[in-house]
């Protein structure tokens, strides 16, 4: 099928096709696995105000209602709940809609090209059916088309019995899009039967597998993205994603791996890293390149702080994760807090942190790191916590309360947190985000094939949604990767990218070094060199600082990143100069 020139009568919409219109170089694919609607409308909302790349955002969801801005919550006929999905109010056009499992979504984030000065909507939309309609076709189903005055692709919509195959609710404002379409592979179609889809009563909603072409998710996306690419015409398609759920399991099992006792690796952690494609590894015993090495440097001021926290009874994450910088920081004055108690929820493949079962708050903690930080006088403090999903609140509070008792004993110190996820819940990061700290660290970790074998419990795309809420609340955000654990240059560059387009401020990079051997083998040892390539690449990007060595962690550094990208940020950028690719 061919895809002509835009028009302003809904015609199609051809992308950029020749230099002259073309704006952005790369296309950015990602594979993001099963999202929480929230989540996603978090990263899309960022990727559409902060970056100025393209992107092609491709998940599943849960089961989920979505009702557009003129949407008929009559149309909605039993109380979601009852079905096991949510209701989600959303800021896209069209009526009600579902989305759930074995449904392949698509939100194409773009610079649309321009006609007579405005992006033209109705063409764009038609766009989207004709490649879709091409990529349904190359897989088998025939007799698809378009429904006249129903948006959307459609099986034998000429016949007597039309079925909905794809819906498409798309929004754009500033010539940039949003939303976009469901493509129903292998959904249970039972959910459509507790609404009326996209308002409409009288026709039905059809899948691949009911119109008798069975075939994987995987084969959809490639068919998907084959003719989007197509379409769009970039010089470059970057792919990534996470590991598909039919090559490794299913990636609703978001478990931690138990670790066992006895010498050897778990045998859940190596099959995950199978799945994500990584088979060799370093041996345990393998000796440490002189970069990846730092020298035990017992101070005055390391004895001082060791003291401190002591005689206060606070954990340091500087100790039980096992820092190779803690003498260099201790000597400097520097410590990061650990909240919330010793004991992690979660096991990710690459911590030491105890993982067993986690005793009561304290509630006078907040207070113990607030008189530390005025006893060492700090001028910046890092506060990080162990994952605790035990708590309603994911353990945010802590976070607030520590970051307000700080500011009322030392109120010159400058606070960066780091925290975990709080299972992404709005109301537990708001109430963090609310306490304004300076810095708001997330870590993404690595990269995304990589996420279900190095953190089992947590999401590439929620992490993300974490930076994306802080960064639209007006926080200073940071995230890091840990490097050596299978990953490659070019997922790295991705993930450099995907935390560029929902606005991160700072990154760290550093190696990885292996606890123990119950946890990830290591891959490879990274060069100084590559190190300093990458350095480049994301601030080539726009990433205002990035810090990056074989030693790099978390908090090494914090205050000088912060400083170095305050300076970056004070400096007018033309968004031309940020354009990555």
């Amino acid at each position: 099928m061919t895809l002509g020139a835009p028009t302003r009568s809904g015609g199609s919409y051809r992308g950029h096709g020749s230099d002259s219109c073309r704006q952005n170089e790369v296309l950015r694919v990602r594979w993001l696995g099963r999202v929480r609607y929230a989540d996603a409308r978090a990263v899309q909302g960022a990727l559409h105000q902060r970056s100025v790349d393209d992107h092609l955002l491709l998940l599943e969801h849960p089961h989920t209602y979505t009702l557009g801005v003129r949407g008929d919550l009559g149309h909605v006929l039993v109380a979601p709940a009852d079905v096991g999905a949510e209701l989600v109010k959303a800021d896209r056009g069209g009526d009600v809609t579902y989305h759930g499992p074995g449904q392949l979504v698509g939100y194409p984030i773009l610079s649309l090209p321009t006609v007579a000065g405005l992006a033209d909507t109705p063409a764009y939309v038609h766009a989207l059916e004709d490649l879709l309609i091409a990529a349904v076709t190359d897989l088998g189903v025939a007799g698809c088309g378009r429904l006249a005055g129903y948006p959307g692709v459609w099986v034998d919509p000429d016949g007597d019995r039309p079925r909905k195959l794809a819906a498409i609710g798309v929004r754009q404002t500033r010539g940039r899009t949003m939303h976009g379409f469901a493509l129903n592979v292998d959904p249970d179609l039972a959910y459509f039967g507790h609404i009326v889809p996209c308002g409409i009563a009288e026709v039905a909603v059809t899948s691949l597998a009911a119109e008798g072409v069975a075939v994987t998710m995987r084969a959809v996306v490639d068919a998907v993205v084959e003719r989007f690419a197509a379409w769009w015409q970039p010089r470059t398609i970057e792919r990534a994603g996470v590991v598909w759920r039919d090559a490794g399991g299913d990636d609703r099992d978001l478990s931690a791996f138990s670790r066992k006792l006895g010498p050897g690796e778990p045998v859940r952690l190596t099959g995950r890293l199978a799945a994500a494609g990584v088979t060799d590894a370093l041996p345990i015993e393998a000796r440490k390149p002189d970069f990846a090495v730092r020298r035990l440097r017992i101070t005055d001021d390391f004895v001082r702080i060791k003291s401190t926290m002591r005689d206060l009874g606070l954990v340091t994450v500087c100790e039980e994760a096992g820092c190779p910088n803690i003498f260099e920081c201790w000597a400097d004055g520097t410590a990061t807090f650990m909240l919330n108690g010793e004991r992690c929820t979660r096991a990710c493949g690459f911590c030491l942190v105890d993982t067993r079962k986690p005793g009561p708050l304290d509630a006078d903690e907040p207070e113990r790191v607030a008189e530390a930080v005025e006893r060492m006088g700090l001028s910046f403090a890092v506060l990080t916590a162990v994952a605790r999903d035990d708590l309603p609140d994911g353990g945010a509070g802590a976070f607030a309360e520590t970051i307000r008792a700080i500011r009322r004993r030392r109120p010159g110190t400058r606070v960066e947190v780091l925290i975990p996820d709080c299972k992404g819940d709005p109301a537990s990061l708001a109430a963090i985000f609310e306490a304004r700290p300076d810095v708001l660290n997330h870590n993404l970790e690595t990269v995304a094939r990589l996420q279900r074998a190095v953190r089992p419990s947590a999401s590439y795309a929620r992490s993300l949604a974490v930076l994306a809420r802080a960064g639209a609340a007006g926080l200073t955000t940071k995230s890091g990767l840990i490097l050596g654990m299978g990953e490659t240059e070019d997922e790295v560059r991705a993930a450099l990218a995907d935390l560029r387009g929902v606005g991160v401020d700072i990154v760290t990079l550093g190696q990885y070094l292996r606890p123990t051997t119950h946890h990830l083998p290591i891959a490879r040892w990274v060069e100084p060199a590559e190190f300093d390539r990458l350095k480049a690449v994301g601030e080539a990007m726009g990433i205002a600082h990035v810090e990056a060595s074989p030693l790099t962690r978390s908090s090494h550094h914090a205050g000088q990143a912060l400083d170095a990208a305050e300076a970056v940020a004070a400096v007018p950028v033309s968004l031309s100069t940020t354009r990555s690719g």
